[in-house]
């Protein structure tokens, strides 16, 4: 009988247990700082922490998908990619629209909680982004989340930017700038994910007749075309 270690159906198994552990700890992670984050955000008055928290609520959420997806075959991978690249675009949104009201009604945020908070959760995204980087490469499912936590630990940086500017300054406007800037990374990482996930559906195969019927799902024929 040949050794489990030898056997690819075994190694697979073993792979996605891995990365289902991973993904429930980052999970946790980014559950528990988008509350931390998002308080203090409200409390401060920085729209580059309400934009952090509400990236920290879209990992989250981005990671309950991919733990979903990890025992499910390339067309399941494919589309929960393409929901995460939907929801960072809708935070994105969000974002825009806290920054133009901040923007109308400009108030200089509290300093030392940007600052706090944003060295708090830049060691909490490191902490996943160095569990996450053995998965990076292994399918398209784990590559988009590695690619939130990448961005998250930039997010961080430009929270700690605009807690300096307002300081420096005394101005809400860097906190503003940072926010709006976010938004547009939230954006641009968007359409990166939902070009890969169109990509990664264009190559799965078809699905045949005889399944297809029996999931209620249409087949066209090609004499009917």
């Amino acid at each position: 009988m040949s050794d489990c270690c030898n056997d690819k159906a075994c190694e697979i198994e073993a792979l996605k247990t891995k990365q289902s552990s991973t993904l429930k700890v980052v999970l946790g992670i980014n559950a528990a700082m988008f509350g931390v984050e998002l308080g203090a955000g409200i409390a401060a008055g920085s729209v580059s922490l309400i934009a952090d928290s509400l990236d920290m609520l879209g990992d989250a959420l981005v990671y309950g998908f991919s733990l979903y997806a990890v025992a499910r075959g390339a067309r399941e991978k494919a589309l929960s990619a393409l929901l995460k690249g939907g929801i960072m675009a809708a935070f994105g949104l969000l974002v825009l629209v806290q920054a133009g009201y901040r923007a109308m009604y400009p108030e200089a945020p509290v300093v030392e909680l940007i600052g706090g908070i944003g060295v708090l959760a830049l060691l909490a995204n490191g902490s996943c982004l160095a569990l996450l980087w053995r998965h990076r490469t292994d399918d398209i499912n784990m590559r988009s989340v590695w690619l939130c936590s990448r961005n998250d630990i930039i997010a961080n940086v430009a929270v700690l930017i605009a807690a300096v500017g307002v300081w420096r300054f005394a101005s809400a406007w860097p906190d503003i700038v940072i926010g709006a800037a976010l938004a547009a990374l939230f954006f641009r990482s968007s359409i990166q994910v939902v070009r890969d996930a169109m990509r990664a559906l264009r190559a799965v195969p078809p699905i045949p007749s005889a399944v297809a019927m029996s999931l209620g799902v249409s087949v066209a024929n090609p004499s009917d075309r």
